[in-house]
């Protein structure tokens, strides 16, 4: 059974596709190209631009310039003109037009201020030097000071000179810097190692030294090394050294050049832990674990120190 489109196409058995093709022109040529590349179907699975033939018909103008493309279409775009509007512009101002509210401005009314008869008669025959000390007794002698009067002048007659300041500009305290640090840290090494009962202080602040005698000496009480160039490193060994120490009861690392680290401070935590002869330690911690543990074992430490001498006292 033929359908009914085929017998349509029965009509076109016999055509010769080479005449119809030589009556065409260049450009129907051209149009029947294109068609036929759109309806290839292994065209579809190209890339778009593989797929879509060069249709320029212009020459190359030379290289890409940005600035001279984008100066061509702001001169197109200039020149186009615009669309004209379906209501006209007519600056007319629909709708209530904004008034502010007016705040009510407040007046402050002028208070009379009457004097005692002998208290103005007092006042107007003072002399300016008078006043300006009244003045500077009731607090408002800045208001009085003129800068234009020259203080060196002699005062005239009858107290009538020029204003003078009765309140004094305090001189400025110099604060010197801290001293250099007298310290002899060779002779404290030495003194640490004899074990001099002298010794019963070490300051090394401001001063790029480490002790490393702590593991021998039992005479020294308190130990300062802040503000020094001591690594974690040269801490680690202080901290070593500590553990076998059983006289020191105060140490102060603080303000070191770099930061310590938490290696560091949890070693720390951990000789003052075991370490319960140390009540006072000078150093600000970063992590909150070590501050924590620290903070109790400080406390532990005065605890026990407390709970003695109370013993000592009851005996």
């Amino acid at each position: 059974m033929a359908l009914p489109f085929q017998k349509e196409l029965e009509k076109y058995k016999n055509i010769d596709e080479d005449e119809l093709l030589g009556k065409l022109s260049e450009e129907e040529l051209k149009q029947l190209e294109n068609v036929l590349d759109d309806l290839d179907p292994e065209s579809a699975l190209l890339p778009a631009g593989f797929r879509q033939k060069d249709q320029t018909q212009k020459a190359a103008t030379g290289p890409f310039d940005r600035e001279h493309l984008l100066m061509y279409l702001e001169k197109e775009a200039l020149e186009q003109k615009d669309r004209e509007d379906f209501v006209p512009f007519t600056g007319e101002k629909k709708g209530r037009v904004f008034i502010p509210k007016e705040k009510p401005v407040e007046t402050l009314k002028e208070e009379k201020v009457t004097l005692d008869p002998e208290l103005e008669e007092a006042l107007a025959s003072a002399s300016d030097t008078e006043l300006y000390d009244l003045a500077a007794v009731l607090g408002v002698h800045n208001l009085l000071n003129n800068p234009k009067y020259d203080e060196e002048t002699a005062s005239t007659k009858n107290g009538k000179g020029p204003l003078r300041n009765v309140v004094k500009g305090e001189k400025v305290k110099p604060v010197f810097e801290e001293p250099p640090n007298p310290t002899n840290v060779e002779v404290s090494l030495q003194q640490m190692k004899a074990n001099d009962v002298s010794l019963q202080e070490v300051n090394l602040n401001n001063i790029k030294a480490f002790a490393d005698m702590l593991k021998v000496n039992k005479t020294l009480k308190s130990l300062n090394i802040e503000s020094n160039f001591i690594t974690g490193a040269g801490i680690l060994a202080l901290v070593e050294a500590l553990r076998e120490n059983d006289t020191l009861t105060e140490i102060k690392i603080d303000n070191q050049r770099q930061q310590l680290g938490t290696a560091v401070e949890m070693e720390i935590a951990q000789m003052l832990e075991e370490n319960s002869r140390i009540l006072k330690f000078g150093y600000q911690f970063t992590k909150q674990g070590p501050r924590t543990r620290v903070a109790a074992a400080i406390t532990k430490n005065n605890d026990l120190v407390r709970k003695k001498r109370v013993e000592g006292d009851r005996r």
